[in-house]
C-alpha cells in the first residue's frame, strides 16, 4: 500500500499539476483577441502563454474564418511565433483578414508595402490599403497617409477627406496629439483656405 502510495505521490500528483496549468489558458475572445491586436501584444501574449493555443488559433483562423484569428494566425507565421515560419502564407493569412475589413490587418498590409516589409515598395498599393484602413478611423493609417500626401503621393482629391478624418481623431497621447497637429498644417497648406474649413465641418 505504501509503494502504491508512493507511486501515486510522484507520478500521478505532478501530472495533475501539470495538466491544470494547462487548462488554465482559455481561448482568446474577440474582444480580448482585438484588443491585444490594437496595442500589438497579440503576439507575445501567445508566447505568454506558452503556446498552448496553436491550434485553437490555426482552427479559428482556417476553419472559422474570424478576420481577428487570421490576421494572428498570418503574424505567428510571418514571424515564426510557435511555428515554424512561412512569410507567404502568413501574408496570405493577413489579406484574408484585410479582406474582410479587419481595419489592423488593413494599416499592417499598408505600412508593409510603404516600408518594403516582407516585399518590394509599391506606394500606391499601400494608399489603397491606408485608405480603406483610414476609412474606419484606424489612427495609424490616417497618420501614414498623410506623410504619404505631405510626400507628394496620392491624389489631392483626396487631401480633404484624409483632413477631416485627422481633424475628427480623438487620442490621450500627447505626442500622437502633435503628429496629428503638425500633418494638418502640412494637409491645409495643400488646399485652399476654403476647402479646410469645409473639411473641418465635414465628418468623412
Amino acid at each position: 500500500m505504501l509503494r502504491l502510495t508512493t507511486f501515486l505521490a510522484i507520478f500521478l500528483v505532478p501530472s495533475i499539476a501539470i495538466a491544470q496549468n494547462l487548462q488554465a489558458v482559455q481561448i482568446y475572445t474577440d474582444d480580448m483577441l482585438l484588443e491585444l491586436i490594437k496595442e500589438n501584444k497579440h503576439l507575445s501574449q501567445v508566447v505568454l502563454d506558452e503556446c498552448q493555443l496553436v491550434q485553437d488559433i490555426e482552427a479559428r483562423a482556417i476553419k472559422a474564418k474570424k478576420p481577428s484569428y487570421q490576421f494572428l494566425w498570418g503574424d505567428m507565421l510571418a514571424y515564426g511565433v510557435c511555428i515554424k515560419k512561412d512569410v507567404p502564407l502568413g501574408l496570405h493569412y493577413m489579406k484574408l483578414a484585410a479582406d474582410q475589413g479587419l481595419p489592423e490587418a488593413l494599416e499592417q498590409l499598408g505600412r508593409y508595402h510603404h516600408v518594403g516589409k516582407f516585399m518590394q515598395v509599391d506606394i500606391d498599393r499601400a494608399i489603397i490599403y491606408l485608405k480603406e484602413a483610414a476609412s474606419v478611423n484606424n489612427l495609424n493609417a490616417q497618420l501614414r497617409l498623410s506623410r504619404l500626401y505631405n510626400d507628394g503621393y496620392g491624389s489631392p482629391l483626396d487631401f480633404p477627406e484624409l483632413y477631416s478624418q485627422l481633424h475628427h481623431a480623438v487620442t490621450d497621447d500627447k505626442n500622437t496629439h502633435q503628429k496629428i497637429a503638425s500633418e494638418l498644417a502640412k494637409l491645409a497648406n495643400k488646399m485652399p483656405t476654403h476647402v479646410v474649413a469645409q473639411a473641418k465641418k465635414e465628418r468623412y
